[in-house]
């Protein structure tokens, strides 16, 4: 991947839906080539698909929780366990294996702290083999980037 390709992907994560004639120009390519570029990003899984950004509060979703889980043992069934169980979970936006005191992050979102009572005792404990669940809850958002640094 070289420097056009970045252009490509922070235009295209500015906008997806940008033509490819006016990506072409934003990038100072002709649309042929800027297409065949696309293309192999999206074949090479750098660029892995499309979607629209959504206010989370305007769509109903207006707590969101950063949640740290510790697992009681690390063996390969207790991992598989939680990691399929967690990838079942709609209300888990983003999971993260951790360094530190957290084995995961989680980022959960819901419409309330009743759902998320709901969340944590019918769906998270239920998993089994945790020996944390360590929750902090954003109230505001300062940043949230569309797109990675330059590089």
């Amino acid at each position: 991947m070289d420097q056009k390709d970045r252009q490509i992907i922070r235009q295209l994560q500015r906008n997806g839906r940008i033509s490819n004639q006016d990506l072409a120009e934003a990038v100072s390519l002709s649309p042929s080539p800027c297409l065949r570029r696309v293309k192999n990003l999206e074949k090479a899984g750098i660029i892995r698909g499309y979607s629209a950004q959504v206010d989370a509060k305007a769509y109903g979703l207006a707590v969101t929780a950063f949640v740290n889980i510790r697992l009681e043992r690390h063996d390969e069934e207790t991992v598989n366990r939680f990691e399929g169980e967690v990838m079942r979970m709609d209300e888990v936006i983003d999971c993260h294996v951790m360094a530190g005191q957290a084995d995961y992050q989680l980022r959960v979102v819901v419409e309330d702290l009743e759902r998320y009572e709901h969340f944590v005792r019918a769906r998270l404990q239920r998993v089994g083999g945790l020996a944390s669940i360590d929750t902090r809850f954003a109230y505001g958002t300062v940043k949230e980037a569309a797109g990675f640094p330059v590089v």
